[in-house]
Order: structure tokens, then sequence, then C-alpha cells
């Protein structure tokens, strides 16, 4: 990303393809689909004592990834009601949240618990300097890396990498449905206009929700693999 010129924020960004109020609600399709992240962080939050977990750091890791989800509903919903790049803050900073405890969780899973809690928080920091970034300078470069270098890095982890709990193929399909929203978020205004009922953008928060409630199912059913 160092020799990659400066990304800028597209304002074009900030027209969504369905902007109907309904309900007294603005761009209401876009406003109301993240209520599954706010459900997910939720129910994550409150069923977080029953995760059957080998270290006590890991609940932590966990809690920090819930509350973020929980974060991203309230964040995202704030900026779809009125949508400009004050307001865009609220919604990728709480996001960083998500996919870095995703990546320090998966670290302690994969690697070694403490290397997982030791990455917890230069990752968090990192995921919020890169918006902060983005706001003091308008370059989107390190934003953009954390937000897909995860996406790499992630597979390969699991793939390298043996697992310590059963149903690690919940991490395979949020990823899945993860790259399909991203899809339907390139696709707003084709999709809309191809269904009309719902747009693209819309899609892509009850995907990377269905991909979320995946993991929480995951992580609630799962158990520690022998021998540990």
């Amino acid at each position: 990303m160092c020799f990659v010129p400066p990304i800028a924020q597209d304002q074009a960004y900030h027209r969504f393809a369905d902007a109907r109020t309904r309900l007294g609600i603005p761009n209401f399709g876009d406003v109301v689909s993240n209520l599954p992240f706010l459900l997910v962080g939720i129910a994550g939050l409150a069923l977080l004592p029953r995760f059957r977990l080998l270290d006590p750091r890991e609940r932590w890791m966990w809690g920090v990834h819930f509350a973020c989800h929980l974060l991203t509903g309230l964040g995202s919903a704030w900026y779809h009601a009125s949508p400009d790049d004050a307001r865009l803050v609220w919604d990728r900073l709480p996001l960083t949240g998500v996919i870095m405890s995703l990546v320090a969780i998966v670290a302690s899973e994969r690697v070694s618990v403490t290397a997982g809690w030791r990455l917890l928080g230069p990752l968090l920091v990192t995921g919020a300097a890169s918006v902060v970034l983005w706001r003091a300078t308008g370059d989107l470069r390190l934003y953009a890396l954390v937000q897909f270098g995860p996406m790499l890095c992630l597979p390969l982890a699991i793939l390298l990498f043996p697992p310590r709990y059963t149903r690690g193929a919940g991490y395979g399909w949020a990823i899945g449905l993860y790259a399909v929203a991203k899809a339907c978020e390139t696709f707003d205004r084709p999709i809309f206009d191809a269904l009309g009922a719902v747009s693209g953008h819309t899609l892509k928060h009850l995907l990377a929700g269905a991909a979320a409630a995946v993991i929480l199912v995951m992580a609630v059913r799962r158990k520690p693999r022998a021998p540990y």
C-alpha cells in the first residue's frame, strides 16, 4: 500500500440507490438492515458465558468482538440516516474493531492464545488509526488495508494452522458470505434497478449480518478438540 497513490473518499459513495423514506425513517432499507449487527452483538454478549473456551483471555477477545458488532449496528444506522463523511466515521470505526478482533481470535485459536492476546491491542489501535488517518488526511489506504487484508490473512491462517476447536468451517462460511456482501455493495444500483424492492447495499448489510450470525452460532456450539 505504500506504493499505491493516496485513495480519496469518493463523495458519490454517499449516494446510495435506495433513498426511500418509510415510517418516517430516511433511507429506510439501509438504516433498518443494520438490525442484524445489533442483534448479533447483544446475543453474543449475552451468550458469552456459554462459550466453551480453553483460556479466559479468549472470552475477553470475543467480548470485544461482539461489543463492536453492537456498535457497528448503531453507527451504521446513524450514518445511513444522513450519509456524509462525518457520520461515516462512526460506521467505520466499530467495523474495524469487528475485523481486527476476529484476526486476534483466529490467531489465538490457530497459533497460540498468547499470540492472539498480544495482537489484540495493536490491531484495534491500527484499525482505529486507519479511520482517524482518513479523516485527517483524506487518504483511505490504511483503512483499505485494514478492511481487505484480513480477507487474505484469515483463510491462510485457517488453512495452515490446526484448529483448537470444532466447527471451524463456520469461519469459511462467514468469509464467503462477507465476500458476497462486498460484491452486493459494489453493485448497489444495478441490484436495486433489477429487484426494485431491495438495493445492493441493503443486501450487503443483511449478508454481513448473516456472516456475523454464523460466527456466533459456531462459537456457541463448538467445543475444544482433543487432546486439548
